[in-house]
């Protein structure tokens, strides 16, 4: 689970970094224009509706450069917003607005892309009882922010990373020998605190991964028919999860399979970013900082 205490610990590395992808000896534009500090404000426009995400994020960015920078924020993480809406105002030197500007807007525009197109499929699933969650199909390094956008759109997390669970795959299963044999030797290696879950592609393999003491099956692939099959099979005895090729046109066709989750790698390799934009950087009075 990420929260907001692991945000802190662990994102200013990798701000860190996207700020030194940027910026390696100094923002030669806005030093061109700008030779000495003066104060300025600007406004954040949202250019989209939808879902913001990351605007803490955004406002370390700034942080990091210029600890100075001011960000007075309108709106929250996980608010739905609209076109035209202000979301934040950012004060301070010019030069560190200036800077900043493009990696704090990468950052929040693809986490509240993500939060956006989480909250059109958990809006679609709303009250069916199916829990929709994310992959680790996420871009490198940014993971964190990814899965952070995930659930501020009201999705679920999927396991972090390949430490926190088992899930035995196709290729796990090959290289085993069969299901019951890769379940047998999961359950022989990791502590009882953590779940075995299997993939199967087909309902012969579901039911060997139930007796062989699965706690959780992942349906694959699986046509409606085979899923209905699945859930028959099963029978109560472990969990369900639906995953393959799930996206916000055909997730609703699931809700009557009788699942308990539903995983979907499209909410963070497919999900368009949120347009907005740092606008209207003017020169302004210190005391002018929150005021509007």
């Amino acid at each position: 689970m990420i929260d907001e205490i692991s945000m802190k610990i662990r994102a200013d590395e990798l701000i860190r970094m996207a700020l030194a992808e940027d910026v390696t000896s100094e923002d030669v534009s806005t030093n061109a224009i700008l030779r000495e500090s003066a104060f300025g404000e600007a406004e954040l426009l949202c250019k989209q509706d939808g879902v913001v995400a990351g605007l803490p994020v955004f406002e370390r960015v700034f942080a990091l450069l210029d600890d100075a920078v001011t960000v007075v924020c309108e709106v929250q993480d996980g608010a739905r917003v609209r076109r035209g809406q202000v979301l934040a105002r950012v004060y301070g030197d010019m030069r560190s607005i200036l800077t900043g500007e493009r990696t704090a807007l990468n950052f929040l525009q693809r986490m509240s892309g993500i939060a956006t197109y989480t909250a059109a499929m958990a809006d679609l699933l709303r009250g069916s009882g199916l829990q929709l969650v994310d992959t680790r199909k996420t871009t490198p390094n940014m993971r964190l922010f990814e899965k952070y956008a995930v659930r501020m759109g009201g999705g679920g997390n999927h396991r972090w990373n390949l430490s926190d669970a088992v899930l035995l795959k196709d290729n796990h299963i090959g290289a085993a020998g069969g299901v019951r044999e890769a379940v047998a030797r999961a359950k022989a290696y990791v502590p009882f605190t953590m779940k075995i879950e299997v993939e199967c592609e087909k309902p012969e393999q579901v039911a060997e991964a139930v007796e062989a003491g699965a706690d959780i099956v992942m349906l694959d692939n699986m046509s409606d028919e085979q899923m209905k099959e699945a859930v028959r099979l099963v029978a109560g005895r472990a969990l369900i999860e639906i995953s393959g090729n799930v996206t916000k046109e055909n997730v609703q066709r699931l809700v009557s399979v009788g699942a308990d989750v539903v995983s979907c790698g499209a909410l963070t390799h497919s999900a368009p970013i949120l347009d907005v934009s740092l606008k209207n950087l003017r020169p302004a009075e210190i005391g002018d900082v929150g005021k509007r």
